[in-house]
């Protein structure tokens, strides 16, 4: 059952008088047993509503409705499935020992893999679960694949379970739920003829199997080496070189790139990342695929119409690997609105030198990096990357962003895109 935490107005809820902590039991016999259930089985002209009450007493409502409309509840959120597997390249076991506990939740859960395109093993499904993403057509979903071999992608979950994944996405596809998938690539475990040997797995499932997303293993000091190591430039070369093999002939013969490397893949190779025609319709840049690319089509479009910035000192907060990225179209920014933007490379001091990415900035190292730059210069504004902060505002080691704000002389706008933020300085 779930449990009612809003109701909208005017709504069928609402008409109903329905209560905030009811809680929703039925829809036409059926048990409601998340978010999930509650959407599909509410999505029916006719209803017979069960709800328990506050006091736990049962009520029926009969309703008719236009199909496709909801009952206008927002419920309390479910409680996450968590990882079984002991994955070799886990993030978990990279968190520092004082992360925040909200850091150490091991999700694996098809619901956020349909509602919100994170990637799931489908490990921790039995035969009644993988039944009902069919039932219920929950399409798309993202899957973590890694390896195809059922050894291989064993040994890279640490668990002797998840080796018939090539069984299960026949079955899906079959039944006409569309995939994404992904391999994150750990040398000297399924990349090279193991990587070569997925692709073609994935491939021969046909159009149904939606993308290919080849991603570099990331890791900690906390996980390095222990047991899989980074990937070196050559070997980034080489999965680069792979990938690109796949994508002519999804080109050729479906008309779509399909295979994708990762943004961070190009960066390690020391490779140009590929220009927008790569990214097709940029399905996959929460999954690091296109970031980087999408960053140079804006500051292309801050160059074609420049906002005037005469005068004005402004930082830009960073992580180190997109620093390399951004030095080199800050100046021509600089020289195309009037304005000096200095960037701001922040070293990670939680997770140590390997971890780049401007999402997993602490508030800690931004805060310092920001006093020492102000120390010397007086800006008119600093720029925080938006994805460092969480939806409570929180960088990963739960400083909120009004104490960075307090700590610092400017103002500090979190940004997403560099050309709205500069538009409103």
């Amino acid at each position: 059952m779930v449990r009612i935490a809003e109701i909208l107005p005017d709504s069928i809820a609402d008409e109903l008088h329905l209560r905030i902590g009811s809680r929703i039991v039925r829809i036409n016999g059926e048990p409601v047993r998340d978010l999930i259930d509650l959407r599909f089985l509410e999505a029916d002209g006719r209803l017979e509503l069960e709800v328990l009450d506050l006091a736990g007493d049962s009520e029926l409502y009969e309703i008719e409705k236009d199909p496709g409309a909801g009952l206008g509840v927002v419920t309390v959120p479910d409680a996450v499935r968590e990882c079984a597997n002991k994955c070799v390249f886990c993030f978990i076991d990279g968190n520092p020992p004082t992360a925040r506990q909200s850091l150490h939740l091991r999700d694996d859960d098809f619901r956020l893999s349909f509602t919100y395109g994170a990637y799931v093993t489908l490990t921790n499904l039995g035969p009644r679960g993988f039944q009902r993403l069919i039932d219920q057509k929950l399409s798309p979903l993202y899957v973590s694949v890694h390896a195809t071999d059922p050894d291989v992608r064993m040994r890279l979950l640490g668990v002797p379970r998840g080796g018939d994944i090539m069984e299960r996405l026949e079955l899906l596809v079959t039944a006409g739920i569309e995939v994404h998938t992904q391999a994150v690539l750990c040398p000297g475990w399924n990349d090279g003829p193991e990587l070569e040997r997925t692709i073609d797995d994935l491939w021969s499932l046909g159009p149904s199997v939606l993308s290919l997303a080849v991603v570099p293993v990331g890791l900690t000091r906390y996980n390095v080496d222990r047991p899989v190591r980074l990937l070196r430039p050559e070997e980034g070369r080489q999965a680069i070189a792979q990938v690109e093999a796949a994508r002519r002939r999804a080109v050729a013969q479906r008309g779509a790139g399909w295979a994708y490397a990762a943004d961070e893949l190009f960066l390690l190779a020391g490779e140009t990342v590929p220009d927008s025609g790569y990214y097709d319709d940029w399905p996959l840049t929460e999954n690091g695929v296109g970031a980087v690319r999408s960053f140079l089509e804006d500051v292309a479009d801050i160059l074609r119409d420049p906002p005037d910035l005469k005068g004005k000192r402004i930082g830009l907060v960073t992580g180190t690997r997109m620093g390399e990225v951004m030095s080199g179209a800050l100046p021509r920014i600089s020289a195309a609105t009037g304005g000096e933007l200095t960037l701001i490379p922040v070293r990670n001091g939680m997770f140590g030198a390997t971890v780049t990415t401007a999402g997993l900035l602490p508030g800690a190292g931004v805060l310092a990096a920001i006093r020492a730059l102000e120390a010397g210069t007086q800006l008119d504004a600093v720029l925080i990357p938006g994805e460092s902060l969480n939806d409570d505002d929180l960088f990963i080691d739960s400083m909120g962003l009004d104490e960075l704000v307090a700590g610092v002389t400017g103002p500090v706008i979190p940004a997403h895109y560099l050309s709205e933020a500069l538009e409103c300085l």
